[in-house]
């Protein structure tokens, strides 16, 4: 605009000189911002609208063990025809007379992504004609105490979203359900699988559920199911994709089956679930973190000469050598124990000590066989096994 007299000198306007909500984002220019024109630590937490930044928690995935880096039990295990946990660590098999299959931790991954493991399912014996109960799944469980941000059962609840890679000989279409252990609720999606022997990366969204609250304790609250085959009773009604009451024949509605040939097989990786309705990267942990949540359901003591040596001095047969030892982190619950190899013992009688365990420790407890110098300890690299899983 012209001035009379003198150009009067600019003055840079300050914060203080703008009334509140003056300058909106209307008004500026896309780009016009950039990052060097803020200052450092003039974008406060407090300053960002709720959503802005999405999933960047630290432990955002739910699942543990996610990248199947982890797999105490070992890498294979073949001619599988009941469920159970084989191979990597948290994930189970549920299968009820639907082929017969190798479970393998495997090298193949997708490329580019950051994996170096994945859970790999061969068909070594086809099922092409499943029995109406037949149901082949792979399936993860959720402690109770570790929900409860979702806010399940009230208004406020979360919706989560499922990210995973996926690498199968069978194409179409295949399930993946949420179900609340809790009130037998649950939700079923489907995605497919477009290309044969080809790594596809999958993302689902589950709305949130406003009814049935998660029990707040270490009990399995939520199981995580993707299905790879099943029979009539889980696909004869209507594909249940809200959050329901259970009705079996609308868990699988659509499933294909992947046993129906020896040439089939299965590869999964990278398995992220996360509140929110956007995946995020995957989140990776450090191998000794994963290890460690992990351990939380299962570990193994032993493994080298001498393990858990025990020795003393009895006399008379009444009397004992003890033993006690922690187990490598808290457990969730009071575990089983199973052992894989042999005791060595000396002047004990049994084949094998009593046990006493919780969730932090266990005792030994072997009867002597005589008099003077007894002892025992694990033969080699015979190990204990503990098993809290869900």
């Amino acid at each position: 605009m012209p001035f009379i007299g003198n150009k009067p000198t600019a003055i840079p306007l300050s914060a203080d000189d703008l009334e509140n909500n003056i300058i909106t984002s209307a008004k500026i220019v896309d780009g016009t911002i950039a990052t060097a024109d803020i200052a450092d630590a003039n974008v406060t937490a407090a300053k960002l609208a709720s959503g802005t930044l999405q999933n960047q928690s630290a432990f955002k995935n739910i699942i543990i063990n996610g990248d199947m880096s982890i797999a105490q039990r070992g890498t294979s295990t073949a001619s599988i025809t009941t469920s159970g946990y084989y191979t990597v660590d948290r994930f189970n098999l549920g299968i009820t007379t639907l082929g017969t299959w190798t479970q393998s931790q495997d090298t193949d991954v997708p490329t580019g992504q950051g994996f170096a493991k994945s859970l790999k399912m061969d068909c070594t014996t086809a099922d092409g004609s499943p029995g109406s109960n037949d149901v082949l799944q792979i399936n993860y469980k959720m402690e109770g105490q570790q929900l409860q941000y979702l806010k399940k059962g009230t208004s406020s609840a979360e919706s989560t979203t499922l990210s995973f890679w996926i690498k199968a000989t069978k194409t179409g279409t295949n399930i993946v359900e949420l179900f609340d252990l809790d009130n037998s609720r649950q939700i079923s999606k489907s995605y497919t699988v477009s290309s044969s022997d080809t790594w596809e990366k999958k993302t689902i969204t589950f709305a949130g559920d406003t009814s049935g609250a998660f029990g707040n304790d270490n009990a399995a609250s939520l199981q995580l199911d993707f299905f790879f085959g099943a029979g009539s009773n889980y696909t004869s009604g209507t594909l249940n994709t809200s959050w329901n009451s259970n009705t079996t024949a609308n868990r699988a509605v659509g499933q294909v089956n992947h046993a129906d040939s020896t040439s089939n097989n299965i590869y999964i990786t990278g398995v992220q679930l996360e509140a929110g309705t956007t995946a995020s990267d995957f989140e990776f942990l450090p191998f000794d973190v994963n290890l460690q949540r992990c351990q939380r359901y299962y570990q193994i003591f032993g493994g080298t000469a001498l393990s858990f040596y025990q020795e003393g001095d009895i006399s008379g047969t009444g009397n004992y050598i003890t033993g006690n030892a922690r187990h490598i982190i808290n457990m969730r619950s009071a575990p089983s124990v199973s052992l894989t190899g042999s005791w060595v013992k000396i002047n004990m009688t049994g084949s094998t000590p009593t046990f006493q365990i919780n969730d932090n420790n266990f005792t030994t407890y072997w009867q002597g066989g005589g008099s003077g110098r007894a002892l025992y300890h694990l033969d080699g690299s015979s190990t204990l096994n503990f098993n809290a899983e869900l």
